[in-house]
């Protein structure tokens, strides 16, 4: 049999890795042994590649492949070849990441790269941003873009951990997305 994990007598194998990346015409892929560097009309993402990986650049396609069937080699393919499809994405588009504070006096502000986030605590919350990271305020909207997916992603989980939505009065920091099961509190007897 082939590699891959076998169920109900069935192999399968991953296919995420086996796609090549289409490299758009604005954006330009340097690859050494161990670096892939991206540069597009938005910036420049950098990442390292893992030895147990192989990746080729053939006209404007990316192709990630294995170096062996080991199992370490074997879940590096996939993760790879989607790490640097999200920077390809990323130096041409831009990821983004909207939040909402709700909340009676809840406020956001934006001081230099300092976020400043009044969440009815006895004293404002603070968070330095991360270079690579610009933020827009739109009433009670918080927005977080940036061009690597994984810094957007990490500093919105981040600012959303300040204050978590609670259930009964949905109260706090949530994605725009993000469904809250509301709670009934204590009835009337």
């Amino acid at each position: 049999m082939g590699s891959g994990f076998v169920v109900f007598g069935r192999v399968f194998m991953s296919r995420i890795g086996k796609v090549p990346i289409v490299i758009p015409d604005k954006v330009e892929v340097e690859l050494s042994k161990e670096r892939i560097k991206v540069n597009g009309p938005k910036g420049i993402l950098e990442k390292p590649i893992s030895p147990k990986i192989k990746v080729e650049k053939e006209g404007n396609l990316i192709k990630v492949l294995r170096v062996n069937d080991s199992k370490k080699a074997k879940a590096l393919h996939g993760l790879t070849k989607a790490l640097i499809a999200n920077m390809v994405s990323g130096v041409c588009g831009g990821f983004k990441k909207t939040l909402i504070i709700e909340g009676l006096g809840y406020k956001v502000e934006t001081e230099g790269k300092k976020l400043i986030l009044h969440l009815g605590f006895s004293h404002p919350i603070e968070y330095e941003l991360k270079e690579g990271i610009e933020l827009s305020i739109e009433g009670n909207k918080l927005i977080v873009e940036g061009i690597d997916k994984e810094l957007v992603g990490q500093t919105a989980a981040v600012i959303r951990q300040f204050h978590p939505p609670e259930p009964y009065k949905v109260k706090g920091i949530r994605y725009i997305d993000e469904k809250i099961w509301r709670k009934a509190g204590k009835g009337k007897k």
